[in-house]
């Protein structure tokens, strides 16, 4: 086996936070992050295995593919809660598990309303504003059950929360499109 297939081999079968060296946590150093994904591209990036052989080159491409795609979930809040919380047998179900507290579902459907009410950027500028205090608030919980308290099953909800404000987040972005359009 080259050095490059068992690389892979290896790459493939570790934790994304083994991946880039970084302990199992949800409050991470982007930097290191950054810094470990772009030291990995370096070394796995296909266009360094143009000239080796077939095995080499498929083995460069899934690293590849591995490399982005754990950059990617570890990256993303939500995406790295839920990661943390599969980890740690904790299924956040939420296709399927539609369940919120009433007054968080109550909060969804004002700021929802406040978004439909929204006809210029500066309205747009406020619900972003509240909806990224909102987010750091809810993320510094999310840090304090996982990190601290390692209570996987008490972020899940938390987590469901967060996973509401993304969705709304990208909607409040549609909102910015349509203004410019």
């Amino acid at each position: 086996m080259s050095r490059t297939s068992a690389a892979a081999a290896k790459a493939l079968a570790s934790s994304h936070f083994e991946l880039f060296g970084l302990a199992p946590a949800f409050a991470l150093d982007a930097a290191r992050l950054e810094a470990a994904y772009r030291g990995i591209q370096a070394e796995v990036h296909p266009d360094r295995y143009a000239r080796a052989g077939d095995a080499e080159r498929r083995a460069s491409m899934q690293m590849t593919t591995r490399v982005n795609e754990a950059y990617q979930t570890l990256k993303s809040p939500v995406r790295r809660a839920k990661y943390l919380l599969a980890l740690n047998g904790v299924d956040v179900a939420f296709e399927t598990d539609t369940s919120m507290p009433e007054d968080f579902l109550l909060q969804q459907m004002d700021l929802r309303e406040r978004l439909e009410d929204a006809k210029d950027a500066a309205a747009l500028d406020a619900l972003s504003l509240h909806l990224h205090e909102e987010r750091q608030e809810l993320e510094k919980q999310i840090g304090q059950q996982i990190d601290s308290a390692r209570d996987f099953a008490g972020a899940k909800p938390l987590v469901r929360k967060l996973m509401f404000l993304e969705r709304l987040g990208d909607e409040i972005h549609g909102a910015y499109e349509a203004l410019e359009a």
